[in-house]
């Protein structure tokens, strides 16, 4: 055994970091909490071409353990969650995954942030859209949010104004939606919304 490993650890190619010819997509769902973000992203798996991943920031504080946190200290754990997660979204794509991302830019910082991790030419940002009065009908309904939640977020999520795409969930399915954003991937325009914001928002007039 101890032979055996010696030859592995002696592969070359056991030692080599696989190579990235080339960096992952990275679609950004931009919208409230109950604009349908999560549906769309499952309906993108089923109908994009290649591998994706579906990387919801709702996954990363479901991992946190269960120790009460303090209210004073809840936006500060939120904030170093989102954090991390920007980061993991930005590895995955520099590893060269494509990534369907459903995340509210709900704080103007989650954005500038996402400006500095990820490739803009890279980067599609499409705005999830969806009229409060259905929102709040939804949020009811689910009763697994936060009661006012959308409403907190809703002017704040779109306040930068510039998407590659909007979809709104009020009047197309999920499947849709989906399908509106996998029919614009191809020829999508430049410069991108990440371009375009980058430019505006780092570089104010």
């Amino acid at each position: 055994m101890a032979t055996e490993a010696a030859r592995v650890a002696a592969d070359p190619h056991h030692a080599r970091i696989p190579d990235t010819p080339a960096g992952g997509t990275v679609i950004l769902l931009n919208g409230t909490s109950s604009s349908g973000k999560s549906s769309i992203a499952r309906a993108l798996l089923d109908l994009l071409d290649g591998t994706w991943f579906h990387m919801p920031v709702d996954a990363f504080h479901s991992m946190r353990c269960d120790k009460p946190i303090a209210d004073e200290d809840l936006q500060a754990e939120i904030d170093r969650t989102a954090k991390g997660f920007h980061r993991a979204v930005a590895g995955m794509a520099a590893g060269g995954n494509n990534v369907v991302v459903d995340h509210p830019l709900s704080r103007r910082w989650r954005l500038l942030d996402l400006l500095d991790l990820l490739v803009p030419e890279d980067a599609v940002l499409i705005g999830v859209r969806c009229p409060l009065p259905e929102l709040e009908r939804r949020e009811r309904e689910r009763g697994d949010r936060q009661a006012g939640l959308a409403a907190m977020q809703y002017d704040q999520v779109h306040s930068h104004g510039d998407h590659d795409l909007d979809v709104d969930t009020s009047l197309l399915s999920p499947e849709e939606c989906a399908l509106r954003i996998r029919d614009f991937l191809p020829d999508r325009p430049r410069p991108t919304a990440f371009e375009r914001l980058g430019a505006t928002l780092r570089n104010p007039v």
